[in-house]
């Protein structure tokens, strides 16, 4: 009896993409479980800032907040297949030859599973966090603008990394341009706010928010280097879709927590660096 081998279908359509997360309990436990826990730390952040009235702190809070609502959409565009697609990787990828088994009815794409989605999502969500971190620090717009810049710059050349099959030394080209962006967030994070923390008396809490930011930020640069995307070494989708996922939890809603918590009880720190400089120099405005 002739064995009988799965059908191999040209391309995946958006609603295999959507049937496939669908039924894939690792990948799609790793989306489901976000959009989840996105709108629920939504309503928690909203209940917990209901009485802050003052307009710095409120604009912190309603920064982090963002960061959710951000999460919320960027996840249904995974759930929905609208953000995933199944990319052939370039010669001398370690998954150039790779095949994918759509789990709803077992037909076999060529390639494997890109969640480029993500990149969307960190290039809002992530200035949303720096801009909670400058107000917290009592930057001035000029850093804060610079930092903001360089990081939707990280998003936007890392989903080029993600995207390009054209050629596997070019993937890795635009890869080291997102490092090199996100260094430079890295440093203002380390050297130019924690100055600016200090004088608005705010250091304590930035500091521990610094720290949380670096070290999850360069997970996530180590965990794309290791998983499906880069070197290979992590090959399942699932897999890396949870580190990514975990990373989300804790870089996200963990840290708008400590930041509205901060906020909703240090409302007088906040709202003493609103007048700190004019132009270049000054903090944000209040409005």
């Amino acid at each position: 009896m002739s064995q009988i081998v799965p059908a191999v279908v040209m391309q995946a359509s958006q609603k295999d993409m959507f049937e496939h997360v669908l039924n894939d309990p690792l990948l799609g436990s790793s989306i489901y479980a976000n959009i989840a826990l996105a709108g629920l730390t939504l309503l928690l952040f909203a209940y917990m800032a209901r009485d802050v009235i003052d307009p710095r702190a409120k604009l912190i809070v309603v920064s982090v907040m963002g960061v959710s609502a951000v999460s919320i959409a960027s996840y249904m565009g995974l759930a929905s297949g609208l953000t995933v697609s199944i990319l052939e990787m370039p010669s001398g990828h370690a998954l150039a030859d790779a095949t994918t088994e759509l789990a709803h009815n077992g037909e076999t794409v060529d390639g494997t599973v890109s969640l480029w989605g993500r990149y969307l999502t960190w290039a809002f969500s992530t200035p949303l966090i720096l801009l909670a971190l400058g107000l917290i620090a009592g930057s001035n717009r000029t850093k804060i603008f610079t930092a903001i810049f360089f990081d939707v710059g990280i998003m936007l050349t890392g989903l080029a990394a993600a995207r390009t099959t054209s050629s596997y030394s070019m993937r890795w080209a635009w890869y080291a341009l997102s490092v090199a962006f996100f260094l430079v967030v890295v440093y203002i994070l380390l050297f130019e706010w924690p100055e600016d923390a200090r004088e608005a008396g705010t250091a304590d809490v930035f500091n521990t928010l610094k720290i949380l930011t670096v070290v999850l930020w360069f997970g996530y640069t180590i965990w794309w280097g290791l998983g499906n995307e880069g070197l290979a070494v992590i090959e399942s989708v699932g897999i890396t879709s949870w580190g990514y996922s975990a990373f989300d939890i804790i870089a996200k809603y963990l840290f708008s927590f400590l930041v509205i918590r901060y906020v909703i009880n240090n409302v007088e720190t906040i709202s003493a660096g609103t007048g700190r400089g004019t132009s270049a120099d000054s903090t944000l405005a209040d409005d």
